[in-house]
């Protein structure tokens, strides 16, 4: 596992409620798999083709990660619009950087990532 979960706890209750506020970061809606409740997480969402790609920092076991593959799509925030993203697919190393465009940078090496989230926007499902 790249981080412990138990940081991503940290990050969960710190810093992502002031992330979310402060409007900077793109913003994953989601819908919890068990609470049915409405959450927002911030995350990296890098454009690809046809939709967005997830570094996943704590791997495929996080909860907005597995809620996202629950509910078979997501919602982001992102410059100021919403879109409608659909068909979350855990995806490898080797995939996820074709897909990237060569000026985002990859994760470092010491962090051992080799888990990525990619989903395709809805067609019409922006806002």
């Amino acid at each position: 596992m790249p981080m412990p979960l138990w940081w991503g706890h940290v990050n969960k209750r710190v810093f992502n409620p002031l992330a979310v506020k402060g409007g900077k970061w793109p913003v994953l809606i989601h819908v919890g798999r068990v609470s049915g409740a409405t959450y927002r997480t911030p995350l990296d969402a890098h454009p690809v083709d046809g939709g967005y790609l997830f570094i996943l920092v704590y791997g495929s076991r996080s909860d907005w990660v597995r809620n996202v593959l629950a509910a078979h799509g997501a919602r982001l925030r992102v410059d100021g619009k919403e879109v409608e993203l659909t068909a979350p697919r855990l995806v490898g190393k080797q995939e996820a950087f074709q897909a990237l465009p060569a000026e985002v940078a990859r994760p470092p090496k010491l962090l051992r990532i080799t888990e990525f989230l990619r989903m395709d926007l809805v067609a019409g499902g922006g806002s």
